[in-house]
């Protein structure tokens, strides 16, 4: 359980964004690219969630690490990904920076990092109290 000095550490991943930021042919599978995305969270995981804050730049125990992955579109629609119990999937109903923004805007009590390159995102999440990051830092953190 998170402590009053070390808070919660809520990882929340545009999955578009982290995807799309590799020209690897995503887009010919999009259901494709969101399963093996999930299943490189779920590794980093279960290899240990403090490894996974500290390769983000976070200090975090085992048990204080709880990752959102928000998926739109058809990503979102997905339903056979890896899970884990700290793997927390957002299926978004519209847009995800809407989804992303409101999840940072709920969470205002904890550490709140956000994966994503996308710059307006990235100041609507600052303006709740959130961290960012870009997608090649979590992807450098992510096994395979």
């Amino acid at each position: 359980m998170s402590t009053p000095e070390v808070p919660m550490l809520h990882v929340i991943v545009d999955g578009a964004n982290v995807v799309g930021s590799r020209p690897n042919g995503w887009w010919r599978d999009r259901p494709g690219a969101a399963r093996r995305l999930a299943g490189k969270l779920s590794a980093a995981l279960t290899a240990g969630p403090a490894r996974l804050a500290e390769a983000l730049g976070r200090e975090a125990s085992d048990e204080d690490v709880m990752v959102h992955l928000v998926l739109e579109g058809a990503a979102a629609r997905v339903e056979d990904l890896p899970t884990h119990p700290q793997l927390d999937v957002v299926r978004a109903p519209a847009d995800g920076d809407t989804a992303i923004a409101a999840l940072a805007a709920d969470l205002t009590s904890e550490q709140v990092l956000v994966v994503t390159a996308d710059r307006e995102l990235r100041e609507r999440v600052r303006s709740t109290g959130a961290e960012t990051i870009g997608p090649g830092t979590l992807l450098r953190a992510l096994p395979g």
